[in-house]
């Protein structure tokens, strides 16, 4: 009986492997900028992980490959379905919408209101998908 649990397919949502590559492509850019500030040290600036790395960015880049291990650990596990990746994952839109927040407050009327708002509510909506989408929930409930 074991065995034929252990030999079924796994049927992950569509939408948790896009998230789950969002999470190792982001994970991959990070490795990118801190091998490049390793490599070439001003070549370019600390701050272009500042989008995945809320407020961490100026700690150097051995924290920026740390981060980058971070999302891709996420990636691999939500590709993989194990529950813990999917909370970790919703935790960092958590934070990341907080992180938000004051640039959405201090922003100009506009478009800069509108850029914060679409990343906003796409990052509410990926945490709501992962926390109450019944097919995530089923998906996850296989582990």
């Amino acid at each position: 009986m074991t065995k034929a649990l252990l030999s079924l397919p796994m049927h992950r949502p569509k939408g948790i492997t896009a998230i789950a590559a969002l999470f190792v492509v982001a994970a991959g850019y990070l490795w990118t900028v801190a091998a490049v500030i390793l490599i070439t040290p001003g070549a370019i600036s600390l701050m272009a992980g500042k989008q995945f790395m809320y407020g961490l960015e100026l700690a150097g880049p051995y924290m920026i490959l740390l981060f980058g291990a971070g999302y891709a650990l996420v990636g691999f596990g939500l590709f993989r379905l194990h529950t813990w990746a999917r909370w970790l994952a919703m935790l960092v839109m958590v934070i990341s919408v907080a992180s938000l927040v004051p640039k959405i407050s201090m922003a100009e009327l506009g478009v800069p209101v509108l850029i914060y708002g679409l990343q906003i509510a796409l990052r509410v909506a990926v945490a709501w998908y992962l926390a109450q989408a019944p097919a995530v929930i089923d998906g996850f409930a296989q582990e």
